[in-house]
Parts: C-alpha cells; structure tokens; sequence
C-alpha cells in the first residue's frame, strides 16, 4: 500500500477527519486478552478504586492506538507513518454502563518537512480532558 493523499494536496493547518471512538469495559478485556496486559486497573474496579483511581481506566497503549486511525485512515496506509509518539496527561476512564467512555480524536497538518513527509498534531479528548499529549506523527505522503 502507498499512501492515498499526495504531498501537494495539503497544507499547514489542514485538518483531518476527526473521530470518536467508544469503548467499554468488553471492549477493555478483549484488548487484554489480545496484548496480554491484564493489569486489573483496566478491568476490576474495586482494585482501580483501591489504587486511588477514579474507576477502571482505558489501556493506554489502547488509547494512543486509536487516536492514530485518525492518522491511517487519513493517509490510507499505516505503513506511511513514519514516527509516533504521545505523553499519557490523563486515563481515560471507563464506567460499568450502558455507555462506557468515548475518546475524541482531532488532528492537523501542522509541518510540511522534507522527503513528501508531514507532522500532523493529534487531540486526544475524553469526558472533557486531554488524554494525551504531544501527540504527533510524521507521515510520508505520495
């Protein structure tokens, strides 16, 4: 696969589609039983509480993979991403509910750098607060 947009097409400040990607408590133990991290904050609440968290919390690998489909869908290559990378500023918490936990994901193109290879800047949001940061991703573009 190439990537689908060419590096002529963008700009500084072009947006990508942004996304919200649910989750909840099953969505968590399928993701632990496929990276085998079954930390029990992601999936027993009365252990997440006892540790001082909120409630279960998201993976955080889980989280920042979800934010850069932003990215791959975008591009329409996952191999086109060149570097990735993310600070954890806040879990990503995940009620026993009907609803569980949505993760709100926006980006931009923020650079145009050399080689057809662009850094766009992700948002990653959550119940109102930003789950990760410096979140950004260099992607080479046809």
């Amino acid at each position: 696969m190439t990537a689908k947009i060419g590096y002529d097409e963008v700009e500084i400040g072009t947006e990508l589609p942004s996304r919200g990607f649910p989750l909840t408590r099953a969505t968590l133990v399928r993701y632990a039983g496929a990276s085998g991290d079954f930390n029990p904050i992601h999936w027993n609440e009365k252990f997440a509480k006892e540790v001082g968290l909120p409630d279960v919390i998201a993976h955080g690998m889980f989280t920042m993979a979800e934010a850069i489909r932003v990215v791959t869908d975008w591009v329409g290559d996952p191999g086109a991403v060149i570097e990735y990378g993310v600070r954890f500023t806040k879990p990503v918490v995940v009620p026993n509910d009907d609803r569980g936990a949505l993760i709100e994901v926006s980006a931009k193109v923020a650079a145009k750098l050399d080689d057809n290879q662009v850094r766009v800047d992700l948002t990653a949001m959550s119940a109102g607060q930003k789950v990760l940061g410096m979140s950004r991703a260099v992607v080479r573009l046809a």
